[in-house]
């Protein structure tokens, strides 16, 4: 039975650029490791999916709404249904100097911003730079080669890897109880200083809202005593007391 349009499923997936082989994206750390995307920062593991709803290019959504829960596949997608064909006026040649300070700096290859738009250098001479804003795929069939883990059917499971898609933690740091159709999170306090933590609780919030059925979402923010500031306060009370006891000997003198 293929799996419905809506459906909550966790894929691990390895794709290339087909007419070079290239990795440009995975799940895999090992893959990433031979591939040379390894990056230390970042948390590998299988990625959520909302089935038929946007969450990953459209030829690789539209292969998975055509799959069953535990397949694997290989999937081709061409340029118009993954980042599209390339365009040749995107392709500009500005001034070198309107890319700021670091002008001089700037080599082939690298991501520049320009007026909000993102692009990529694809030549540097005579005080004039190319920037190609494309996408660094456009235009390229891409493959992937994927495997269905498995379809999350339990609240607490799509609870969980709704609030780890938004918030990179490991699963120890994640407590949360869901009671009715109401659902508590504690947050880690590494998350407390995250950019943009507001927005996304409530990208959270709008997401339990849509796939689990839930109807309050609250968050705890909950501060503890680091050992440091224990040991100081009770060399402060210390202190006090020490002072307490001089005075008293004073009085008795």
């Amino acid at each position: 039975m293929t799996l419905e349009k809506g459906s909550l499923i966790l894929i691990d997936y390895t794709a290339n650029i087909k007419d070079t082989n290239k990795i440009f994206e995975t799940t895999s750390e090992e893959e990433a490791r031979i591939s040379e995307l390894y990056d230390p920062t970042r948390k590998y593991g299988p990625k959520l999916v909302s089935v038929g709803e946007g969450w990953v290019l459209k030829g690789l959504d539209e292969a998975l709404a055509k799959a069953n829960n535990g397949d694997k596949f290989e999937v081709e997608v061409p340029p118009d249904k993954g980042f599209g064909e390339r365009i040749p006026n995107k392709v500009r040649m500005i001034a070198q100097r309107k890319l700021g300070d670091k002008a001089d700096e700037v080599k082939i290859g690298d991501e520049v911003k320009i007026d909000e738009r993102l692009g990529i250098v694809r030549f540097v001479g005579s005080g004039r730079v190319q920037v190609d804003f494309n996408h660094r795929l456009a235009g390229r069939t891409l493959t992937y080669k994927v495997n269905i883990i498995k379809k999350l059917e339990n609240d607490n499971d799509k609870v969980l890897s709704l609030i780890k898609r938004r918030l990179a933690l490991d699963d120890e740091k994640i407590q949360f109880i869901v009671e009715g159709r109401s659902l508590t999170v504690e947050l880690a306090e590494e998350a407390f200083m995250i950019d943009g933590l507001q927005v996304i609780k409530r990208g959270i919030a709008s997401d339990m809202f849509k796939h689990v059925g839930l109807t309050n979402v609250k968050f705890i923010e909950n501060y503890k005593m680091s050992d440091s500031e224990s040991n100081k306060e009770l060399g402060i009370e210390h202190d006090a007391k020490h002072e307490l006891n001089a005075m008293e000997m004073s009085r008795n003198d």
